[in-house]
């Protein structure tokens, strides 16, 4: 079959209107997706109190602004010295957390620690107007928005450490009590949440940490308890086909022609992988069309070898490089001069690029990497270099995954332009993103939002 397909592969495709170098955007350098990551989630954090937009009947005890002793008369319940974080708390993240240790708890022991909005009363403790929620460590009572709390959890006095959090996974705040969790209740307040303390009697004395020292409670252990619990969800759907997860993998290995590894996952694995049927027979993926050929076309340019890429394409797929302006002919003569920046080879580099990257100049699309690409001659150690990123595999695996677009959207039975540029398995990954983030904008932009890199990033943390 496979032989058959690629003797066809004279006939156009209808993946001919297809743009590789979308592809581009999975090979960012590193830095740049750092960056991408870092914009995604910039929020200014809280990092002080915010003695201005204050009830003032308390005294900041350190310059730091971190914290504060009562100064009030105690004789009326809105005799308070409220204070708010001089932020929000940010939101674009799984979880939000601060604490408080109370070095003093004064007279009656009256302190808390809450949410409060931008518009709270600041001569009332946190919880007893609306839009707030409060632990009082008088009495151990959470308090939501009522002049009655509810019983919460235990007390607390001078030595304790009380910590706060908001949960955007579950929609949920939650307390801390010297480094344990004390329990959670439903988000229900509105707009952007201060993380605030108060104290309330003679004596009463706090301090607060945002995160510029370590938290008595363990806030990365909880965040990924709480990943695992919302994973534990998901594993209990029950999905229609139960060799899925099979099919998804082994169509992500048939679309890039990783033969070898197919093989191997086959063996190992030892099931007849799913496939589509037709009037009772089984028909190929149409991912298996140019199966050897494609595996053989990335292994050379893997290995930095164009000058047989170019023989090999001209032999099984000449359409492929037909137009020597097409997008495919140029990232391979991009990738072949930096094969030749690679192997210090420069004077061959210069006359290369005049010969083949001179009539690109004019293609806007192309603009960038042709400028990056030719920029590595300015550099004595380009590897070193800022678009030293060029000079790494991953550069020839955009090149590589291009190719094998290209020779997929040749395939006359291809039916989808689109799955010529991305896998099963990517798709999913592109809908589970746009997913999180509707999820986000359903929660009123709180929460984490899916982003690959990210989470492949905190793994690699993780092991080591």
């Amino acid at each position: 079959m496979v032989a058959n397909q690629e003797a066809e592969a004279g006939s156009p495709g209808a993946g001919t209107t297809v743009d590789p170098m979308r592809l581009a955007s999975r090979w960012r350098c590193p830095t740049e997706w750092d960056r991408a990551a870092a914009e995604l989630d910039a929020e200014p954090l809280p990092s002080e109190l915010n003695t201005v937009n204050s009830s003032g009947l308390f005294a900041v005890v350190s310059t730091d602004k971190l914290s504060v002793r009562y100064l009030g008369s105690h004789n009326h319940g809105h005799d308070v010295g409220v204070v708010q974080a001089n932020r929000p708390a940010p939101t674009r993240r799984p979880v939000y957390y601060f604490e408080m240790g109370v070095k003093n708890a004064g007279y009656k022991g009256q302190t808390s620690i809450g949410f409060t909005t931008d518009s709270f009363k600041m001569r009332r403790q946190p919880g007893w107007e609306s839009n707030s929620c409060g632990y009082h460590g008088d009495d151990g009572h959470l308090y939501r928005g009522q002049g009655k709390g509810e019983s919460f959890g235990p007390k607390f006095t001078s030595g304790d450490t009380i910590g706060a959090g908001i949960n955007y996974l579950s929609q949920e705040l939650f307390f801390t009590k010297n480094g344990s969790l004390v329990g959670a209740v439903p988000k229900d307040l509105k707009g952007p949440l201060y993380p605030t303390v108060a104290v309330h009697s003679q004596g009463e004395e706090l301090t607060v940490n945002f995160g510029k020292e370590p938290f008595c409670f363990d806030i990365e252990g909880y965040i990924l308890e709480e990943k695992m619990r919302q994973q534990s969800v998901t594993d209990k759907v029950k999905l229609e086909e139960p060799n899925i997860s099979h099919w998804i993998v082994r169509s992500y290995l048939l679309h890039y022609g990783y033969q070898d590894t197919l093989n191997s996952f086959d063996l190992a694995n030892a099931t007849d992988p799913p496939a589509s049927r037709q009037n009772g027979h089984r028909e190929p993926p149409p991912e298996i069309y140019g199966l050897s050929h494609r595996k053989l076309l990335r292994q050379l340019i893997m290995s930095g070898d164009i000058d047989t890429t170019f023989k090999r394409l001209g032999e099984w797929y000449p359409q492929v490089i037909k137009d020597e302006k097409s997008v495919i002919c140029f990232l391979l003569h991009s990738q072949r001069f930096i094969e030749y920046i690679r192997a210090e080879q420069l004077e061959d580099a210069v006359k290369y690029a005049r010969a083949n990257l001179a009539s690109f100049l004019t293609h806007k699309a192309f603009e960038g990497l042709l400028k990056e690409s030719v920029a590595l001659l300015a550099y004595e150690k380009p590897a070193e270099s800022c678009i030293g990123y060029l000079l790494d595999a991953p550069q020839r695996e955009f090149v590589a995954d291009a190719v094998n677009a290209a020779v997929l959207s040749t395939n006359p039975a291809m039916k989808d332009p689109e799955s010529c540029l991305y896998s099963c398995l990517e798709r999913l990954l592109r809908q589970l993103t746009v997913c999180s983030f509707e999820r986000r904008t359903f929660n009123n932009d709180q929460g984490d939002a899916f982003l690959l890199h990210k989470e492949v990033r905190s793994c690699e943390r993780s092991r080591r």
